[in-house]
């Protein structure tokens, strides 16, 4: 039997969606936290590694995707030290962690695309 629509909804946070792929997109939707997920689901970088890897995003667009990321549990935030500078650090959670084979799977699909309709091009052009 389904459970992803089943019902008036789900609820989760005390917010309500429609079905379970409702819910899912508003964690891991929109242009920059999937991939945000993406470049941390090998390790934790600092901010400044993450803007280097994702160098079209701005740094308010980063900043506000890193918070809401945070908020709803997906990644970590560490701060090291108390005086500037400190060091920040972001890594996924245990949360965060179980996004990662469907992050594969959204760069799988990806790469066929490109492969049956597009292109790969250097980033030198």
């Amino acid at each position: 039997m389904k459970t992803e629509c089943i019902g008036d909804g789900v609820k989760l946070k005390d917010k309500i969606y429609p079905c379970t792929v409702s819910l899912a997109m508003d964690l891991v939707g929109g242009k920059w936290k999937a991939v945000i997920l993406y470049h941390l689901k090998n390790g934790e970088k600092r901010y400044t590694e993450l803007r280097k890897e994702m160098p079209t995003s701005t740094e308010t667009t980063l900043s506000i995707q890193l918070k809401q990321l945070e908020k709803d549990g997906l990644i970590a935030r560490k701060v090291f030290g108390e005086k500037p500078p400190i060091k920040v650090v972001y890594k996924l959670t245990e949360f965060g962690k179980s996004c990662i084979p469907v992050l594969e799977a959204i760069t799988n699909w990806g790469n066929q695309v490109v492969l049956e309709k597009g292109e790969f091009i250097s980033a030198d052009l």
